[in-house]
């Protein structure tokens, strides 16, 4: 149901938001039906473009990544973001408690996890074996999560106020973008020091 409503909800704050909130999913299935599962693509078609495809997308690694290294990784960033998630929740419901308003945590966390879906659905472009298609995609993907997170704020946060709803959608889509590129150099550094213990 909710990825049949992404396209919609990419640009209303009504059509597709409103059957979510009206739903009451709580975290814990959202954690359980579109996290853990959304989370699991980005490793795995990284593995994928790395054993398939390798140079094509990403610089070839020397020496090259073994499978076993492609499963810890994976595994890093996997967990990496399951709490990625979790924490986007909280730095949403601490911005609308600031201003008065309390979502709960679950709507909170609806929110944290929907806006991610564009960007886990683009790690399918490492299908394809060409890093300007790669790039184009993510770069749509950003533009569609930053989308749904503006569109999701009034409906998921209960924010009625247009002005107040706008100042939260703005300052959390610049902690969402901060957070999510952390989350790569984190992940990128964790890599970097696995590759050298590997190496020694």
């Amino acid at each position: 149901m909710l990825m049949n409503d992404i396209p919609r909800m990419l640009v209303s704050e009504k059509r597709g938001w409103e059957d979510i909130d009206r739903s009451h999913f709580s975290h814990r299935w959202f954690f359980r039906s579109v996290v853990m599962p959304m989370s699991l693509l980005p490793p795995a078609l990284y593995a994928y473009a790395e054993l398939v495809h390798p140079g094509a997308i990403f610089p070839l690694s020397v020496p090259a990544v073994t499978p076993l290294q492609l499963a810890v990784m994976g595994v890093v960033f996997y967990g990496l973001q399951l709490a990625m998630v979790a924490y986007m929740a909280m730095f949403i419901q601490n911005m609308s408690l600031a201003h008065d308003h309390d979502p709960g945590y679950d709507g909170a966390y609806a929110l944290a996890a929907i806006a991610p879906v564009p960007l886990w659905l683009s790690s399918l472009s490492m299908l394809v074996p060409s890093t300007g298609f790669v790039l184009a995609v993510g770069a749509l993907a950003w533009v569609a999560s930053i989308a749904l997170l503006r569109h999701g704020v009034r409906p998921l946060l209960h924010v009625h106020d247009e002005k107040i709803a706008h100042y939260i959608a703005n300052v959390v889509t610049l902690g969402g973008l901060a957070a999510w590129v952390a989350l790569l150099v984190v992940a990128g550094l964790i890599f970097s020091v696995l590759m050298i213990w590997w190496n020694i």
